[in-house]
């Protein structure tokens, strides 16, 4: 028996896999079974197999990119729910983990890899973020709104979703009349749009993405709000003056762990006294762990999703004080399912903007992101912080009556 024939039979039990090796022979290993998958792949050549048992991580995914593994019955998404969902994060078992050896060597690679000194930075961005814009409308809703949404009800379409979340984000932030904003990371600009809208706050964004940049300043200057949203090319390090709120939504995935204290210590001298901040990142389950290769190597170098304890140890000893906790569980997972039906809807056209292996590399992307919120160890969380603990209300009630405020008047 082949070594990716021991490996699979491990770890398919319900629901099916056939495999198709390239010599010929046909394997078949789980069950059938309600709300699991069925899926038929093909390896190609030999080669194929062996490098995903020698490290699954990247293995399979460059298989899939590079058409050494082809599906023939389902898709990538149905492939990586079967596995996963036979492993789930509860579980404990960890099955599709990588060898301790293999884990030691993506630690090491991996640690310099996201230093993320403010060059390297924009760099990094520029990898993920700088693609046609073309791209990105083909998937997201129409602001632009490139992280989790907030679904209050999982049937809910994507537009509704991110609404939701920028109203639930808004209303942690307490703001109030003229208040000054902070945006940390602030993509195409939808996030700033949307706090001066509804709140008349002057907001500050961020970016280190130079197509995000010039996105963000046209929709400004069409909103006729320029000189109260302004949008700038500068990493946090280097933004001086003091805010009322800040806000940061997606990007502390970029900072590195060894930049941690610095980005708190520099967003608690950047808020005023009675200044309070919400940070929402992607975040780990369990305890620190490494990027995967695969995602390292092509989608975001440098990347890193905390654990809760490595976002409160950072924390430690500065006095800015954590004031709520969220965790967003699965909410993640649904936007990353819609995301992933528009690509596939748009498989022609993003075929076209660049090649059918651009086009798998962005399917397995998300279909493995969608899979690790439904069933792996992703989450993502909500942390509002004070400088000043009698600034904030002592109940939470202050964000539900908020945000169902913003939400009357979205």
């Amino acid at each position: 028996m082949a070594l990716i024939d021991l490996f699979l039979a491990k770890r398919v039990k319900r629901g099916t896999l056939t495999v198709h090796h390239a010599d010929g022979k046909i394997r078949q290993f789980g069950t059938s079974h309600a709300g699991f998958p069925d899926v038929v792949i093909r390896f190609t050549d030999a080669g194929a197999a062996s490098a995903i048992v020698r490290d699954p991580g990247i293995g399979a995914g460059e298989a899939y990119m590079n058409g050494r593994m082809v599906i023939e019955q389902g898709d990538a998404r149905d492939l990586v729910k079967l596995l996963m969902k036979n492993d789930p994060w509860e579980a404990g078992n960890n099955a599709l983990a990588p060898s301790p050896f293999t884990r030691a060597v993506q630690a090491v690679t991996l640690r310099f890899g996201r230093i993320n000194m403010a060059r390297q930075s924009k760099r990094n961005v520029a990898h993920h973020y700088d693609l046609s814009d073309r791209l990105y409308d083909l998937f997201l809703d129409a602001d632009r709104q490139y992280s989790c949404a907030y679904f209050t009800d999982p049937a809910n379409s994507l537009e509704a979703a991110q609404a939701d979340k920028k109203a639930h984000i808004a209303a942690k932030l307490a703001l109030a009349p003229g208040m000054s904003v902070l945006d940390i990371g602030c993509g195409w600009g939808g996030m700033a749009l949307y706090l001066h809208q509804q709140t008349g706050a002057e907001v500050l964004g961020v970016t280190l993405s130079e197509e995000q940049l010039k996105v963000a300043r046209e929709r400004a200057e069409a909103a006729g709000v320029a000189d109260k949203v302004r949008f700038e090319l500068i990493d946090y390090r280097h933004v001086t003056g003091k805010f009322d709120r800040i806000v940061s939504v997606g990007m502390f995935e970029h900072v590195g762990p060894a930049n941690y204290t610095t980005f708190f210590r520099q967003c608690r001298d950047m808020l005023t006294d009675d200044g309070v901040m919400l940070l929402h990142t992607i975040g780990r389950a369990g305890g620190p762990g490494v990027t995967d290769s695969w995602t390292a190597k092509y989608i975001f170098p440098g990347g890193y999703n905390p654990a809760l304890s490595e976002i409160v140890s950072a924390n430690e000893g500065l006095r800015f004080m954590i004031t709520d906790i969220e965790v967003l569980r699965l909410h993640y997972g649904y936007t990353l399912d819609q995301w992933y039906d528009r690509v596939v809807a748009a498989r022609d056209e993003i075929v076209a903007l660049y090649d059918e292996r651009f086009y798998r590399m962005w399917q397995f992307y998300l279909a493995g992101a969608g899979q690790s919120f439904h069933y792996g160890s992703m989450v993502n969380y909500q942390v509002q912080f004070a400088k000043n603990r009698h600034v904030l209300p002592i109940t939470r009630d202050y964000i539900v009556e908020t945000e169902r405020a913003l939400r009357v008047q979205a």
